[in-house]
């Protein structure tokens, strides 16, 4: 596995914006994407984009939150804005091998990283 190193996160209020970043040594899959967990909840698929640059969002996510990389510093991110406090869990960034919202096709996790909005 390459390590994926995350950083971000913080607590915001309402309607607040945070970002997240995920680096590693080299991209180890061609998709990359952000899940997240919250407390006594499963872990669920937020964002997943291509090494071209295709994206894909959660419902729930999609006009508040983007992904984007930058494939020359295998840097991942995720700005997230219009939080709410449904927003609030460990979000982790992942490599996998398709572009899909399913955390069993990805198999190479970041430590977690914790995002909190308060109302």
């Amino acid at each position: 596995e390459v390590p994926l190193v995350e950083s971000g996160g913080g607590s915001v209020q309402d309607g607040g914006s945070l970002g997240l970043s995920c680096v590693a040594s080299r991209f180890p899959d061609a998709y990359m994407g952000w899940f997240r967990q919250a407390p006594g909840k499963e872990r669920e698929g937020v964002a997943v984009i291509s090494r071209v640059r295709d994206r894909i969002y959660a419902d729930v996510v999609k006009g508040r939150f983007t992904i984007f990389r930058d494939n020359a510093k295998n840097t991942l991110y995720l700005q997230m804005n219009s939080l709410q406090p449904e927003d609030t869990a460990m979000y982790y960034c992942a490599a996998g091998r398709v572009m899909y919202l399913r955390q069993g096709d990805f198999d190479n996790w970041g430590q977690g990283n914790q995002g909190t909005v308060s109302s």
